[in-house]
């Protein structure tokens, strides 16, 4: 189930589902120790008129999205036979770790009722569901659910009472299906501590007149020690939780406004899908540097692992955007998170979990009983593609120095060194899909702007000989990619090449991606008819004619595919690399109307809440993969921010506050 909500501060992000209900809980690393394991919920229920319902039952509707430029959710669910409508407000604190939620719970009916709110919780503290234990605690009047140094604390309060009824118990052992059941006739037991796969229930009871609302406000506050635990209780208190909310939405609101953009005629859907979009990928950055894929763990249902690690390659995407956008000290982060997990030859592997570990990958060390490095060489290539970007708006050189020996020299070496001597191309290495191994267009064409924006940072700092030899390997990559990867006679660059063969072995796909690296990375000029040729071919072999439309990655692409007429499923990272390219044709202002549409049609794909997932069931549209996918909203943010800047161009607005370069 894609996730509808995600809130965070950097130390502790939330999912949530279509009925509001906790999915996710990764503390204290965005994306790491996922404490409901990635497959329990925490439930939300009611009782009244000797009636109990979970929120999750039909009889509730169930609207959930995100306030208005801020990191803060609002939930409306109506229960027409009950008589009853509940307005959650959601909030991960911005400056202490903890989970804020109130409830407005209304009475629609005509006679005074008593209502019970339920509360559940179900972790799997570390991911591990042994050894856990959950207690009531009298003495603070809480529940408390911990195991070594984790430590969650539950508490809910309405006119200054606390919660009045309360359980704990086990669930998914010796034959307990959870606590959770024992809310059902609207009484809990009272059950005060146990151990081992433990839930727990909390709930208040409130009588409301007719027509009138009570709050009730619940929160949960995370640490690695109990008194700190303890404490940031008492911090509630003492400040409320509609103060501690309300201080995180006016936080997130400044953040999300402070660049005060002109966005001209682009609907308030596409601006309002752009600042949630801005938002999601800060939800995704660890307060340590590390930029994760995507918190969806409904992946680890369907597969082997999720998409909870730092990919070198979506992590560089979302550091170009966060910085077109403004955000330059969380893209810092990203590259002093890079500087720290580069290996001593100075490339980057598959992917790293948000501590700086090693992720886990299927890039194997020997290959038809040869040696080679298990790595996508254009992860490498495009932090420091990135960097450049990023020093292009903050002008920060002193950081830059304090790298160059650390990154950029150590990349840009091994970028030089990792070639074939054959062709200059870069050595064959896992493509930006990791599926095909070989040397492609856009491994190739991202080698070559790395290795040019390490010789600008050379020049930046007077180290003129490894300037000469980075912008000389920059320029032997790039008549490599025009010799070797485009068919002249077909009109359009190669998927990828294989040098280990003589003659090479060809791989004559048409991939999205090498279209895109082309323009992006400035192998040809945007009026290059070499260029225009690759795109229309493209373009009709991977745009989609279903009613969802959209371009596929490339073709024959079976990674989530029902639909075999369609060349794959359309991606919003592939149909938005068609609008920049469209950008780059933009002549005046009326050329950029295409790029509008493209712009809706991935607002219209957007979730109700505004969130992108990776790609689209071809004749649905029916979300599919990772939801939210970091990088699907990277792209959105820098082709809106590219859009703005090509009016800038036409004197049709003010440039945006953050120039792209």
């Amino acid at each position: 189930m894609p996730k509808a909500l995600v809130l965070s501060n950097g130390n502790l992000l939330i999912g949530f589902d279509r009925y509001a209900q906790v999915r996710d809980l990764y503390f204290p690393y965005v994306g790491l120790e996922n404490h409901t394991g990635g497959h329990y919920r925490h439930r939300l229920g009611v009782f009244v008129d000797n009636q109990f319902t979970w929120l999750e039952d039909p009889s509730w509707h169930v609207d959930i999205n995100y306030l208005p430029d801020s990191l803060t959710g609002r939930t409306l669910a109506v229960n027409d036979r009950l008589q009853l409508q509940l307005e959650f407000t959601d909030a991960v604190y911005n400056e202490k770790d903890i989970f804020l939620r109130e409830v407005v719970v209304t009475n629609k009916a005509s006679y005074p009722r008593l209502v019970k709110i339920f509360f559940h919780q179900q972790f799997e503290i570390y991911e591990s569901y042994r050894k856990d234990t959950a207690y009531y605690d009298p003495h603070h009047q809480v529940i408390i659910h911990y195991k070594g140094r984790r430590v969650f604390l539950i508490n809910a309060r309405s006119e200054n009472k606390s919660f009045d009824d309360y359980s704990v118990g086990l669930f998914s052992i010796e034959g307990h299906d959870g606590t959770y059941k024992d809310a059902e006739d609207g009484y809990l037991a009272k059950n005060p501590i146990e151990h081992g796969p433990v839930d727990s229930v909390i709930a208040m009871s409130l009588n409301i007149e007719p027509g009138q609302s009570k709050t009730v406000s619940y929160w949960v506050t995370v640490s690695k020690l109990m008194e700190e635990a303890l404490a940031l209780n008492n911090y509630v208190l003492e400040k409320t939780p509609s103060y501690l909310i309300r201080s995180s939405q006016n936080f997130w609101y400044a953040w999300t406004n402070r660049q005060h953009l002109n966005f001209g005629t682009l609907s308030p859907e596409t601006i309002k899908l752009f600042k949630k979009s801005l938002l999601i990928i800060r939800t995704h950055a660890d307060n340590r540097g590390a930029i994760i894929a995507s918190c969806d763990s409904d992946m680890l249902q369907y597969g082997r692992d999720t998409y909870g690690y730092v990919w070198p390659r979506d992590g560089a995407f979302s550091a170009i955007a966060l910085d077109y956008a403004g955000d330059y000290e969380v893209a810092k982060r990203f590259f002093e998170f890079c500087n720290h997990i580069i290996t001593p030859d100075g490339y980057f592997m598959h992917k790293y979990r948000a501590d700086e570990a090693l992720g886990s990958s299927w890039h194997p060390w020997i290959r038809n009983g040869q040696l080679q490095l298990p790595i996508q060489e254009d992860e490498t290539a495009l932090v420091i593609y990135a960097l450049w970007q990023h020093y292009r708006m903050t002008h920060d050189l002193e950081f830059i120095e304090s790298i160059y020996n650390s990154l950029i020299k150590k990349a840009a070496e091994f970028m030089v060194s990792y070639r074939s001597p054959q062709t200059g191309l870069p050595l064959p290495s896992y493509d930006l899909w990791e599926e095909k191994f070989g040397t492609s267009t856009f491994t190739s064409a991202a080698t070559a702007a790395a290795l040019a924006s390490a010789a600008k940072f050379a020049d930046l700092l007077g180290k003129i000989d490894s300037a000469v030899r980075y912008r000389t390997a920059a320029q032997q990559i790039q008549d490599g990619i025009l010799k070797y990867l485009y068919d002249s006679d077909a009109g359009y660059f190669y998927k990828q090449i294989n040098t280990d063969n003589v003659p090479l072995a060809i791989d004559r796909t048409v991939d999205s991606s090498s279209a895109y690296a082309i323009f992006k990375f400035g192998i040809l000029p945007p009026d290059d008819d070499r260029l225009t040729k690759t795109i229309c071919l493209t373009l009709h072999k991977l745009g989609l004619t279903t009613p969802i439309a959209g371009m596929a990655r490339y073709e024959g692409d079976q990674y989530y595919r029902r639909d075999e007429q369609a060349p794959g499923n359309p991606w919003f990272i592939t149909t938005l690399w068609l609008a920049q390219y469209y950008l780059t044709q933009a002549q005046k202002p009326e050329d950029t109307e295409t790029v509008k549409r493209l712009l809706s049609w991935a607002t219209r794909h957007a979730s109700p809440s505004g969130i992108l997932s990776e790609q689209l069931d071809a004749k649905t549209g029916e979300q599919l993969s990772a939801a939210p996918l970091t990088w699907s909203h990277s792209e959105f943010v820098v082709t809106v921010i590219e859009y703005l800047d090509r009016l800038s161009h036409f004197r049709i607005l003010r440039p945006p506050a953050s120039k792209t370069p």
